[in-house]
C-alpha cells in the first residue's frame, strides 16, 4: 500500500497521538452551500472562514471531546448539530474531515480553557491534504485575507476605534453602515507601509497569520500592529485592533507564522466591540447554515 493511502487510512491513530500529546485540532463552521465531494467547493461561496484551534480532550471509538471556542474571555456558543469542517495536523500531514456539533458544550471540564467542551462526532472518512502546498487549507476552507500595517503611534488607534464602534452600534441597530467611516485618513492610525497576510486561526486572546516571504521583512522591524479583517457578508463592519506580536516562525517556503495577542492598552472598551464582532459572525453564519438545513428538508 503507498504511504501516502495508508497515513490516511490511518488517521484514527494519528488523532490518538495528537490527543495523548495534549494537541489540538482546527475547525471551522461549515457553509450550506458547500457540497463535501466538489473540488470547487468555494467558486459560489461568498464570505470567508474563521478558524479555531481547539485542545482534544477526551476520545472514543464514536466522537471527541474538544475545548468550546472563545474569544477575548467570551464563549463563543455553537449550536448541537451544527455541521464542521476540521483539521488534524502531524508535521507535514494534514487530514481534513467533516464533523458535527452532538452537544455537550455547556459542560465544564478543567482542562479546558474555556471551561467548557464540545461533543464532536467522529468522521466516516478524511482526505489528506498537502501542508507544503501553498494553498493547502483552502480547498474546504477559504481563509480570510487581511490587512496590517505597522502601528508606529499605538495611542493613534483611538479614533478609529471610535468610529468602529459607531458604525457597529448603527450595524446592530439595523441602520445603513457608511463603509468609508472606519477606513478614511481622518480616523486612520500612525501606520507604516500596508502588507496583507492569511488569517490562519483565532484563538482565546488572539489570531495566527501567515505572512508570505515577500512582506516578512515588517515582521521583524515591527512588533504593534494595526490589523483590519473583513468578513463579509456575515459583518458589514470590519474587526479591527491592534496586536503584538508573542511568536514567529518561519517554514520551508520562507513564509513566516505569527501569533498575535490583541491589545487595548488604551481603549479596554474596544475589546468588548471586537468580541461582540465575533460573536455575532459566529451566530449568523450557524442561522445560515440552520436556515439551508430546513430548507432542503422542506424541499
Amino acid at each position: 500500500m503507498p504511504a501516502s493511502r495508508s497515513r490516511t487510512n490511518e488517521w484514527r491513530r494519528s488523532l490518538q497521538q495528537v490527543f495523548e500529546r495534549g494537541g489540538a485540532i482546527e475547525f471551522a463552521i461549515a457553509r450550506p452551500d458547500i457540497e463535501a465531494e466538489s473540488d470547487d467547493l468555494h467558486d459560489h461561496v461568498a464570505g470567508a472562514d474563521l478558524v479555531w484551534r481547539v485542545k482534544v480532550l477526551q476520545l472514543t471509538d464514536k466522537e471527541m471531546s474538544v475545548e468550546a471556542p472563545m474569544a477575548l474571555g467570551r464563549n463563543m456558543d455553537i449550536e448541537p448539530g451544527i455541521e464542521l469542517v476540521g483539521a488534524i495536523s502531524i508535521g507535514q500531514n494534514r487530514w481534513m474531515f467533516r464533523t458535527r456539533n452532538i452537544g455537550g458544550s455547556s459542560a465544564e471540564n478543567p482542562k479546558s480553557r474555556s471551561q467548557r467542551v464540545l461533543r464532536l462526532s467522529l468522521p466516516e472518512n478524511v482526505r489528506r491534504c498537502q501542508r507544503r502546498v501553498r494553498r493547502f487549507d483552502t480547498r474546504e476552507l477559504k481563509l480570510p485575507e487581511v490587512e496590517v500595517w505597522p502601528l508606529l503611534d499605538p495611542k493613534s488607534v483611538l479614533p478609529a476605534e471610535r468610529a468602529i464602534k459607531m458604525s457597529w452600534e448603527q450595524s446592530r441597530a439595523g441602520e445603513e453602515v457608511d463603509p468609508n467611516a472606519v477606513k478614511s485618513d481622518a480616523v486612520m492610525p500612525t501606520v507604516g507601509p500596508l502588507f496583507t497576510a492569511t488569517l490562519m486561526n483565532l484563538g482565546g486572546g488572539g489570531i495566527g497569520l501567515r505572512v508570505e516571504s515577500d512582506a516578512s521583512q515588517s515582521l521583524a522591524r515591527h512588533r504593534v500592529f494595526w490589523i483590519r479583517m473583513p468578513l463579509p457578508p456575515e459583518l458589514d463592519v470590519p474587526v479591527m485592533a491592534t496586536g503584538k506580536i508573542v511568536h514567529t516562525h518561519i517554514d520551508s517556503m520562507h513564509r513566516t507564522y505569527a501569533g498575535i495577542a490583541f491589545d487595548f492598552t488604551f481603549n479596554h472598551d474596544h475589546q468588548n466591540v471586537v468580541a461582540e464582532q465575533i460573536a455575532v459572525y459566529i451566530e449568523r453564519l450557524q442561522a445560515t447554515q440552520l436556515k439551508a438545513n430546513t430548507r432542503s428538508e422542506s424541499s
